[in-house]
C-alpha cells in the first residue's frame, strides 16, 4: 500500500529473507513491498510461521534482509553492518515485548534508564529523560520499586517508558498484551493510543483481532507475503473499553455486597 500523508517513515521494497536448512531454503519474507508513513498505527496480523516476526525483526533493525531495500526515515538501513544497525536502534527504535524483558534487580527508574546510559548521556539529562518518560507512562511514584513490586501493567508500562525515553522516531511492541489480563491490556491499549495522538508512529505484532482494531491499520502476512492491508474504518478506544470494564466490575460488585448484606 502507498501511504498518502506527511511523509514516509518506513519504505521496504522488494524483501525476502531466506534461511538455509541443510539442503533446504525457507523464505521466511518473499517479495514484501510495504509503507508505514510518520505518526500511523499499524498493526501486523499473521498465524505461527507467516513471516510476521521476522518482518518486525528487519524493520526493528534486529536483523537484515537477503534481498531487497528498506529505507527507515530516510536512511537506507538495508545494508548496514551490525555495529550501525546497533547505532540505528539505540537513536531511532523503541522496543516494546512481550516478557517485558526487565531486569529484576534494577528499579523502574535504573530500566528505563538503561538506554541512556548505552547512549553516553551525562547524569543530569539521563535523570531528566527517565523522571520525563515515566511520568508519560503515570508511573512517577513507582521509580524507585523494583519489577517483582509492580503488577504485570505497571511492568509493561515500565517497558514502554524505557522504550520512549530515547525519544525515538518509530516504536515496536511485539504481542505487548500476551502477557496481560483483557482488562490491563485494555489499559496498556489506552497508552499507545494516547502516545500515537501525541505524534508517536507505531507499528505493533498481535494474533488478537480485538487488540489488532485498535490501531489504524492492518497488515495481514501468511507464508511470507502480505496478503491483505486494509484501514480500520473507526478503530476502538481502548479507554472507553477499560473504563466500561471497569464500571462492569463496580456494578458486580456493589451487587455482590447487596446480595450479601
Amino acid at each position: 500500500m502507498k501511504w498518502k500523508g506527511p511523509g514516509i517513515m518506513i519504505s521496504l521494497k522488494g524483501i525476502r529473507k531466506i534461511y538455509q536448512m541443510g539442503e533446504i531454503e525457507v523464505k521466511a519474507l518473499d517479495g514484501i513491498d510495504l509503507e508505514i508513513g510518520e505518526h500511523e498505527f499499524v498493526c501486523i496480523m499473521g498465524a505461527s510461521g507467516s513471516g510476521k516476526s521476522t518482518l518486525m525483526n528487519i524493520i526493528g533493525c534486529l536483523d537484515r534482509p537477503s534481498e531487497g531495500s528498506y529505507t527507515l526515515d530516510g536512511s537506507d538501513v538495508s545494508a548496514l553492518s551490525s555495529r550501525e544497525l546497533a547505532d540505528i536502534r539505540n537513536k531511532k527504535v523503541g522496543f516494546v515485548f512481550q516478557t517485558f524483558n526487565l531486569l529484576p534487580r534494577m528499579t523502574a527508574h535504573r530500566n528505563v534508564e538503561l538506554p541512556l546510559i548505552y547512549a553516553g548521556n551525562n547524569d543530569n539529562e539521563r535523570k531528566r529523560k527517565t523522571a520525563l518518560a515515566l511520568e508519560k507512562v503515570e508511573l512517577s511514584d513507582r521509580a524507585k520499586h523494583k519489577p517483582n513490586e509492580m503488577s504485570g501493567g505497571q511492568r509493561q508500562r515500565v517497558a514502554i517508558a524505557r522504550a520512549l525515553v530515547n525519544d525515538p522516531s518509530i516504536l515496536f511492541a511485539d504481542e505487548p498484551t500476551g502477557n496481560l489480563d483483557s482488562r490491563t491490556g485494555l489499559a496498556i491499549m489506552a497508552l499507545f493510543q494516547r502516545l500515537h495522538r501525541e505524534g508517536a508512529t507505531i507499528v505493533m505484532v498481535t494474533h488478537e483481532m480485538d487488540i489488532a482494531l485498535h490501531a489504524q491499520r492492518i497488515i495481514h502476512l501468511k507464508d511470507g507475503k502480505i496478503i491483505g492491508d486494509e484501514r480500520v474504518k473507526k478503530s476502538r478506544d481502548a479507554e472507553a473499553e477499560f473504563n466500561s470494564v471497569a464500571d462492569l466490575d463496580h456494578d458486580n460488585l456493589s451487587d455482590a455486597i447487596s446480595k450479601h448484606e
